[in-house]
């Protein structure tokens, strides 16, 4: 009798643990979290609840639950690092999946695929619609300036910007402005490359091309740097990804003007206007737009009228406002492009770049010439050319006569050759019967020539032989014309850098350059 109660109690025992440990009540311990994942499956809302670390039940206040998804989230905060949580589990029989096939074995019905299909055309049609999704925006604006003690003024302003796809991978982007701002007297443009920017650009994520104004620049070089404003064509090509890349460029153009540097000194008080100087000493120049930096003291200035000065393109002068008051010891410097049209000037920049991981390279040629053939302010003779093929570089030399033989004209002041003291020399005649020359003086300087200023009329200025005194010239007009030579300037630079380590760098450059001051020149410089 002993042992079958023994008996009884242990399997009693075995059967209340085999209940504990599939019981379906759960208590788990998790950190405290707005949204928490209570089970994989659904649970009962009998018998639900949360108790903190001392054992307080928390109110049903602080917190929702979807008992279908088994996720619990708290509506406000609660004090706590970690909950745990009190539920009764779905048992395995409601939650579990029955099925009678296995999904993953199914197959789609084929009984259709011994049919036959024919392709046949689309009835709708695409329109393609030419430069669709281009944008343009801008502005077109007139003003009169007018005061009591001035002219009146028209100052006009345009700014046109074309921007969009041609197509999914081919970019357009066009701009035509011209503002005069600082305002310039009496500016306006008449022609389109008078124009301060005009350019027409397509791109893609590999190339470019843009024809108009463009920017020439070589920032990378320590010999050839350089900055260039053009008209005219340049085109873009990148190779490669981004471990291995090659840039491939090259731009022809015409040359807008050339650069020139013009210093002087300030004076006390005088807020301008500064005339600029051309590289000979020329009074009046043409600046190209947007082209100048001005230095005060080393200093870079700012243009705009609200800013430290303004420039009058066409004339040439600097004005500085009254917010930058001048002293007389300020030392100004004017880098800026003129347009120079002696000859036609070409440029031609071309090169390419790679770089690695390792390795940079890059190697570029510049070249600007002037088209000897082609002169534009000046008309060369045979006479002429000759001198300048004989000149060399020494500027001195590039002069010519500037008589030209004449018909009488009473409205023109002539002139005729008579010898005096032995000297051929220019005497202004009115006399239909003599042999008469137009003549041309240049100012070379006091002392330095044998003519002066006789007399000024309403026609012209009238000049007079003055006979040297002990060899010793008493004028400064000669009957003279300054001739230009036409030049070329070439450069080739390779630079590059080379890391061989994360701690060593190793840069390098070679250049090599000729400047030609006289094309006409025979002689080998």
């Amino acid at each position: 009798m002993k042992i079958t109660v023994s008996l009884l109690f242990l399997l009693f025992g075995s059967f209340a643990i085999a209940q504990e440990q599939e019981s379906n009540y759960k208590q788990k311990t998790v950190a405290f979290a707005e949204t928490i994942t209570i089970d994989s499956v659904s649970i009962n809302s009998k018998d639900f609840k949360i108790t903190l670390k001392d054992a307080t039940i928390l109110d049903s206040t602080f917190y929702d639950v979807d008992f279908s998804k088994a996720i619990l989230k708290f509506t406000k905060p609660v004090e706590t690092d970690s909950i745990r949580i009190h539920y009764l589990r779905y048992p395995d029989f409601l939650t579990k999946t029955y099925q009678q096939f296995d999904e993953a074995i199914i197959v789609e019905n084929n009984k259709t695929l011994n049919q036959l299909y024919r392709i046949s055309q689309p009835n709708t049609e695409t329109n393609f619609t030419p430069f669709d999704g281009l944008t343009t925006s801008g502005s077109i604006s007139r003003g009169v300036t007018i005061g009591n003690n001035q002219n009146s003024v028209l100052n006009s302003e345009l700014d046109l910007q074309i921007t969009g796809k041609l197509n999914d991978k081919v970019s357009l982007r066009a701009s035509i402005q011209d503002a005069n701002i600082p305002l310039q007297e009496s500016g306006y443009s008449q022609r389109l490359d008078e124009f301060d920017q005009v350019f027409v650009e397509i791109f893609s994520d590999r190339w470019n091309i843009r024809a108009g104004d463009i920017d020439l620049e070589n920032k990378d070089a320590y010999f050839g740097a350089f900055s260039k404003r053009v008209q005219g064509l340049s085109l873009g090509a990148r190779l490669g990804e981004d471990a291995s890349q090659t840039q491939l460029f090259a731009a022809g153009a015409i040359v807008r003007g050339q650069f020139t540097t013009s210093q002087f000194t300030a004076q006390e008080g005088n807020q301008g206007p500064y005339k600029l100087q051309g590289p000979n000493g020329e009074l009046f120049v043409l600046i190209v737009s947007g082209s100048e930096t001005v230095y005060v003291n080393g200093i870079v200035v700012n243009r705009g009228e609200s800013e430290d000065y303004i420039i009058d393109y066409n004339a040439g002068e600097i004005i500085f406002n009254a917010t930058f008051p001048i002293t007389s010891e300020m030392r100004i410097t004017v880098d800026y492009q003129f347009s120079d049209r002696n000859y036609s000037r070409i440029v031609a920049y071309g090169g390419g770049k790679y770089q690695s991981d390792k390795l940079k390279i890059g190697a570029s040629v510049y070249s600007e010439n002037d088209a000897k053939n082609n002169p534009l302010q000046q008309n060369l003779s045979s006479e002429q050319v000759a001198i300048l093929s004989l000149a060399g570089d020494d500027k001195n030399q590039m002069v010519a006569p500037s008589e030209v033989e004449e018909g009488f004209n009473e409205n023109r002041i002539l002139y005729k050759k008579e010898l005096i003291n032995g000297v051929e020399a220019f005497v202004f005649s009115n006399n239909p019967e003599d042999t008469l020359f137009s003549v041309r003086f240049t100012d070379v300087g006091d002392n330095q020539g044998n003519y002066v200023i006789g007399s000024i009329n309403a026609i012209n200025t009238i000049y007079e032989y003055v006979a040297p005194i002990m060899d010793v010239p008493q004028g400064r007009f000669e009957p003279i014309v300054q001739l230009v030579a036409p030049v070329k300037l070439q450069l080739a630079v390779i630079n590059g850098s080379y890391m061989p380590s994360e701690k060593t760098n190793l840069n390098f450059e070679v250049a090599a350059s000729k400047n030609d001051l006289n094309l006409f020149s025979r002689y080998w410089r």
